[in-house]
């Protein structure tokens, strides 16, 4: 079966490819931004290296795993980071969500002047059971978009 393959997009107006891609690459803290995820911290490595490996939970994806606690959570590997570039890429290592083969890639690409960027999230991954592919595009764009309005938003005030 085919790999689930997409990629999401949302256009910042008010803040700089600058200001928005050390955020993302502040891997071990992504749930400053993240909505719905409580915890993100690191577990090996250094962050924003490669190497680095984190762990988040309680976000929205549905468990898999049948615990009574119902949280979902992932440990994640980022296996390359390109600063000049803004660019970074992890794959999942472990989960609870039912991803498999899952690679992911963030790119905040400056846009309209000084004050713009845009921001691009590309995934691929296994065929997830339970879910459709256009119900996990929509989250991952739903979440893209919730995650640079905070940024974004976090940064003009």
């Amino acid at each position: 079966m085919a790999k689930w393959e997409g990629k999401v997009s949302a256009t910042l107006t008010k803040a700089s490819a600058d200001q928005i891609w050390p955020l993302f690459k502040d891997f071990f803290n992504f749930h400053k931004w993240f909505p719905n995820m409580s915890i993100c911290y690191g577990v090996h490595g250094v962050n924003g290296e490669v190497g680095g490996v984190r762990y988040c939970s309680g976000f929205s994806l549905p468990n898999q795993d049948g615990g009574v606690d119902n949280v979902s959570w992932s440990k994640e590997r980022l296996v390359a980071v390109d600063s000049k570039q803004m660019s970074m890429s992890y794959e999942m290592v472990d989960c609870n969500v039912g991803f498999k083969s899952y690679l992911s890639t963030i790119k905040v690409v400056p846009s309209g002047g000084a004050k713009g960027c845009v921001v691009e999230w590309l995934f691929a991954v296994d065929p997830v059971e339970g879910l459709t592919y256009e119900v996990l595009y929509q989250k991952y764009q739903d979440g893209l978009d919730q995650t640079t309005k905070k940024m974004e938003d976090g940064l003009v005030q």
